[in-house]
């Protein structure tokens, strides 16, 4: 397929969640690459425009550049299923699980995969017992937001109720988290199904150690050492059971596994990302640099992948 047998190519980003700043971002990094290899590419902000009018713009494929709600949780994924438009990606319930902090870890405990011990917590009355079964330091987490939004480290007993609270102001249900002091990997992952592989591993070393929103996404102080220098037999584990989370929760296309290497070089599954950043300091265009692949290289091969993923059956038969 050559980049102009893609059809008009439809750029969604912006949107509507709290990561809006960096969908952004995303998304014009995305549309400038494409353009640059001759695709018919179009930005469309599905924060300011209709399902209505994405219906009528007649796209033959899209790149969705969402992040967070309404973007990354199968809520668009099912409307370009019912529209029948080939989309970039994870479908409809890999997204919902993977945005999902409590059901990812459900699923991968199920499949025997390394993740921290964690409380789901619906009212401060819980918050006692949970720091008891967890420990301190523990982490506070709503379980549906992105972009470090909303996480909060509690150190002392005295701050957990506070952090209980900021968590909750981002959703209704906040995730108590055993923290693992260690190193910050991510792994990026390309395909899906037999075909699915990890890129070579980051290590993130933030100011203070603080990976925050701030250090994210536009600070210059946060340090990405690809490939990360780790023992290679310990790398190639880490990839694997990154591979295996990946597959557990049905994803495809692309997507980063996030992992904390401990103290005794055990690897702990953090999250799963189903549209990852496309940004200047993000890290899939990073992983995939080190086996030299470059920007609008990464996006064409994202872009290829779209499909609709949902089976079609056919006519009802009366």
């Amino acid at each position: 397929m050559s980049n102009h047998d893609f059809g008009k190519v439809g750029v969604l980003y912006g949107g509507k969640s709290a990561e809006r700043e960096v969908s952004l971002m995303s998304g014009g990094g995305v549309h400038a690459a494409l353009c640059s290899q001759g695709v018919d590419a179009h930005l469309f902000d599905t924060g300011t425009r209709s399902l209505s009018e994405l219906a009528q713009q007649g796209f033959d494929r899209v790149f969705i550049a969402l992040h967070g709600r309404y973007g990354e949780d199968g809520t668009l994924q099912g409307a370009l299923e019912l529209l029948g438009i080939p989309y970039t990606g994870s479908g409809p319930m890999a997204s919902s699980l993977a945005m999902d902090k409590i059901m990812t870890k459900r699923i991968w405990l199920e499949a025997g995969l390394p993740t921290p011990g964690y409380v789901e917590l619906t009212a401060e009355s819980a918050v006692p017992a949970a720091a008891a079964s967890l420990g301190l330091p523990l982490m506070m987490k709503p379980p549906h937001e992105g972009s470090t939004l909303g996480i909060v480290k509690v150190s002392e007993a005295a701050a957990l109720l506070d952090g209980f609270r900021h968590a909750s102001s981002f959703d209704e249900v906040v995730l108590a988290e055993q923290f693992i002091t260690g190193r910050e990997l991510t792994v990026a992952l390309l395909g899906r199904g037999a075909n699915a592989r990890a890129l070579p591993l980051i290590e993130i070393v933030a100011p203070d150690g603080n990976y925050d929103y701030q250090n994210k996404y536009f600070s210059d102080d946060t340090q990405y050492r690809c490939p990360a220098p780790i023992a290679p037999a310990l790398a190639q584990h880490i990839a694997e059971i990154s591979v295996q989370a990946y597959r557990a929760l049905g994803c495809e296309g692309w997507g980063r596994a996030d992992v904390i290497l401990d103290a005794q070089d055990r690897p702990w599954l953090i999250e799963m990302n189903t549209s990852p950043g496309m940004t200047g300091h993000s890290l899939v265009p990073m992983a995939a640099k080190a086996v030299g692949m470059d920007y609008p290289e990464l996006c064409i091969y994202i872009l290829k992948e779209a499909r609709c993923k949902v089976a079609r059956t056919g006519q009802v038969q009366g």
